[in-house]
């Protein structure tokens, strides 16, 4: 099964059908929303609208937890992410998209790791995007004729609000390519999980650091995004129906959790590894 994490418009793709909503419960509380599940093809896909129905949730408020471990259940082991993001660079201009392939986390106030309580895991996450999935990705962008960077350094930060002057032109100086909200804790999470994860990156705006330009503003985001949404859909579209061209996981996702667990099985307590046993699995018994 495939995970898409993104606005609701993601999900109007042509072809798409068996649609049916499901409340999914998690020790991490609930998603952001029921889970919409679908076909397209023959490939099933499971859709989270990340800020929730109406967008009532601020970056800072999704359950990114339970958003990931609600995927993991229902058996998706890829993750696709859509976003909005500012650009940081002349060369990506609002309407492009940008698949990064780093991030940095400026965020302060997000539950980033299913560990601790009692259980230590130290996951590998040099390499933060899922390679196959990526390259997947590429090939559907040019499909769907975008505009793609297949590239760059996402800085993602805790809003909600955007960034002072001074601060955009600190990351900048970091030669980040685009700055956003929502990337992290997302992409640690789904290390945690084993999934693969990838982000789409829609660039709206040149954050505030760009002289010919205004400052970004909600109404400029939502319209440069209204006219990215139909070329996002498409490569949505293209990757699902093309993903059994890489059924097999060739990566290194799906066994991140292989070599990064420290407490001994016998010093698990109960509750952790109940908590804890979709991502566990028999690989920590005592």
């Amino acid at each position: 099964m495939l995970g898409i994490i993104g606005g609701s418009g993601l999900y109007d793709l042509p072809g798409l059908g068996g649609l049916r909503s499901e409340t999914v419960r998690t020790p991490f509380g609930d998603p952001s929303d029921p889970i919409l599940l679908g076909r397209l093809g023959g490939q099933e896909i499971a859709f989270v609208s990340r800020h929730g129905a109406g967008h009532r949730l601020s970056p800072s408020e999704v359950p990114y937890r339970a958003n990931l471990y609600a995927l993991k259940q229902l058996g998706v082991t890829r993750v696709i992410s859509v976003s909005a993001v500012g650009s940081m660079k002349e060369e990506i201009v609002p309407g492009h998209l940008v698949l990064p392939t780093q991030y940095i986390d400026r965020t302060v106030a997000r539950a980033r790791t299913f560990f601790g309580e009692g259980v230590v895991a130290h996951v590998a996450f040099s390499d933060p995007v899922c390679p196959q999935l990526h390259g997947h990705l590429k090939a559907a962008c040019a499909a769907a004729g975008a505009t793609v960077h297949p590239s760059g350094t996402y800085v993602c930060i805790e809003g909600p609000q955007f960034s002072t002057r001074a601060e955009s032109e600190l990351y900048r100086s970091w030669k980040v390519d685009v700055i956003g909200m929502t990337a992290l804790p997302e992409a640690r999470l789904a290390r945690e999980a084993e999934l693969c994860y990838a982000t789409v990156a829609l660039a709206t705006d040149y954050d505030c650091w760009h002289p010919g330009h205004d400052a970004v503003t909600v109404a400029q985001v939502i319209e440069t995004m209204q006219r990215n949404i139909a070329t996002s859909r498409e490569v949505i579209r293209n990757a699902a129906l093309t993903l059994d061209r890489i059924r097999e996981r060739t990566c290194a996702c799906g066994h991140a959790l292989d070599a990064a667990v420290m407490t001994a099985p016998s010093r698990i307590p109960p509750a952790a590894r109940e908590r804890l046993a979709l991502l566990l699995g028999d690989r920590f018994h005592a």
